[in-house]
């Protein structure tokens, strides 16, 4: 089953915005600062010495230090557990880390470290706040294979390839024309299974917040909704008047474009004042384990939390999936969505490695596997990812959904399978 774009990669992108809303940004050095050597470099490989591997992870940015981490740890989870099984063709995976800082500079220290100094094969479960070294890894040839789309980077340039596939032509242009395409399967979701008729999204009074607000506004009006905004002051949000008037607009679902700290203290109003809904709907990037205490004071609002994503729920334990990465992860203080798709991230540059051993574990090789990619699900944790470029957008798509909801003593409770939640949906053109 063709597995089409969404939202999603807007979701991550006005959530980074918004979480770095607060921080200094640092200055960008010139581009030419980092081009003195981007020809391809000699293929990294030794006949029988260790494969060496990059993750590039913002783990100290100022938007906080747990955020970009969940895609990492999934990776050398997996990477872990492969070389205590003897690793690829006997070689021992050798992961080198990166952390970039949350900035362009240090992205772009980052990637000329790993490509050019340490020689790594492919960069693995990339999780950036800025990408700025997207178009040196591209240059080289290196295999990006797995990464978070926190940008355009994976719908903008060849050799990079995001979790959940591209259409695009990534010729070194955003999208098409720079533009990017996403569905509305997740309002048609709410829409048919559970009646929903009435939607509110609450944003701050800040561009990227409103911008993002402003394409949910479009996809719920695509499909029927009645549509109330909500907008808050970032400095002095009062979030008791956002709670009051979803009470008597009677939303049934509430979507947001605000940061996770906002979104913990709506629901806390939410509950004062009694407005109760069919779901409070979130994104992969709060699909974690900690929800019992980010909403500790909002029990009402905490159950009537809903995820939506492209991969199967972290809990779902029945999977055998799953439960692999569950037990190579025991060890962590959490889980999470983006630590389960880093695993298959680093799944999938496992796959695409063993294809290559007899001819040899070479940048090229691994690319090419990669980029051949159709219907890719690292052994059903993914939906269908392929990387087939279509010249021309479709104007809909049929796309599919993982949907979990939270629940107390039971966590966050798949409903449905997500192969078979699946929408034939209108595509609507936004600009990253």
């Amino acid at each position: 089953m063709a597995r089409h774009r969404t939202f999603r990669a807007a979701e991550a992108l006005a959530a980074a915005a918004l979480l770095a809303l607060t921080a200094a940004c640092g200055s960008r050095l010139p581009q030419s600062d980092f081009e003195h050597d981007d020809r391809p470099s000699a293929p990294a490989r030794s006949a029988g010495g260790p494969i060496r591997v990059g993750i590039v992870a913002s783990a100290t940015s100022p938007v906080g230090g747990n955020v970009f981490t969940g895609p990492r740890d999934g990776a050398k989870a997996w990477f872990d557990r492969l070389n205590a099984r003897g690793g690829i063709d006997g070689r021992r995976v050798e992961v080198r880390l990166c952390d970039d800082g949350g900035s362009g500079v240090g992205n772009n220290e980052c990637v000329h470290r790993l490509i050019d100094e340490e020689k790594v094969v492919a960069l693995v479960a990339t999780t950036a706040l800025d990408y700025a070294g997207a178009p040196r890894v591209s240059r080289a040839g290196v295999p990006d294979v797995g990464g978070q789309p926190v940008g355009a980077a994976y719908d903008t340039y060849p050799h990079l390839y995001g979790v959940h596939g591209s259409e695009a032509p990534r010729n070194g242009t955003p999208g098409w024309d720079g533009k990017l395409y996403g569905g509305t399967e997740v309002y048609r979701y709410f829409k048919r299974e559970h009646g929903a008729r009435t939607a509110a999204v609450v944003s701050y009074n800040q561009a990227a917040s409103a911008a993002y607000a402003r394409l949910v506004e479009r996809g719920l009006r695509a499909e029927g909704y009645k549509v109330v905004t909500e907008q808050v002051d970032f400095a002095l949000p009062n979030f008791r008047a956002v709670a009051a008037d979803l009470k008597q607009q009677g939303a049934d679902l509430v979507f947001d474009a605000i940061d996770g700290h906002g979104n913990a203290r709506l629901c806390r109003a939410m509950d004062d004042v009694g407005a109760q809904v069919t779901a409070k709907v979130t994104n992969v990037q709060n699909w974690t384990s900690t929800v019992a205490e980010d909403y500790k004071e909002a029990p009402h609002c905490r159950n009537a939390l809903w995820a939506t994503g492209s991969s199967r729920n972290h809990e779902d334990t029945g999977h055998p999936a799953v439960r692999a990465f569950r037990d190579a992860t025991e060890g962590l203080g959490t889980h999470s969505q983006w630590q389960l798709e880093g695993w298959a991230a680093a799944r999938w540059f496992t796959d695409a490695a063993d294809s290559c051993a007899r001819t040899g574990i070479t940048r090229a090789c691994v690319d090419a596997h990669v980029g051949r990619a159709r219907d890719y699900t690292a052994g059903g944790l993914l939906l269908p990812v392929s990387f087939r470029r279509s010249p021309e957008p479709p104007a809909t798509g049929r796309t599919c959904l993982s949907v979990a909801r939270w629940r107390d003593g039971e966590g966050w409770v798949s409903q449905g399978d997500m192969n078979r939640t699946c929408f034939t949906v209108p595509r609507l053109a936004y600009e990253p």
